[in-house]
């Protein structure tokens, strides 16, 4: 059987952004070396304003289904590890309520996310069973981003301020 990662060309705008730059590529923990990736790109867009994050998000969504969709058809496996823009997404919408005040909350945001995708409680886990193609890759890390976002808000504004 072929390594489905020796049908990725990183010269394809597709693949290229489906493993977040090429961090997806990483023999160890793509999916948070994907995180950590999205992480600058994070400063950036909220450098602009915060609603320059909310459209990337919701633009970031919708391409991605295509970007995850289209790579996964292109390596044969659905949902490979190395396919990471979903990653991207998800850790951008756990950031979206709260202010970029230093470095610690976007670390406490980059762990919960983590934490939400790798052990996947209900109903992420039941997602990424029953909803495949680009909208399920998607699908699981923006509700992932989604309790994340919850969670770092709460810890946020109860706890910290």
């Amino acid at each position: 059987m072929d390594n489905p990662i020796s049908k990725i060309r990183l010269s394809n705008p597709v693949h290229l952004l489906a493993t977040g730059f090429g961090s997806g590529l990483s023999p160890i923990v793509p999916g948070t070396m994907g995180t950590l990736a999205a992480v600058p790109f994070y400063y950036l867009l909220v450098s602009f304003s915060p609603i320059v994050l909310a459209v990337a998000i919701v633009l970031g969504s919708f391409i991605g289904v295509y970007l995850c969709g289209r790579t996964s058809g292109d390596m044969g496996v659905h949902d490979h590890g190395s396919i990471v823009w979903d990653e991207f997404v998800g850790f951008w919408i756990t950031m979206l309520l709260v202010p970029v005040t230093d470095w610690q909350v976007v670390l406490a945001g980059f762990i919960i996310f983590r934490f939400f995708d790798m052990v996947k409680p209900w109903p992420i886990s039941w997602l990424d069973r029953k909803v495949h193609g680009g909208f399920g890759i998607m699908l699981d890390d923006i509700v992932a981003g989604l309790m994340s976002m919850v969670t770092l808000w709460a810890g946020y504004t109860y706890w910290l301020s």
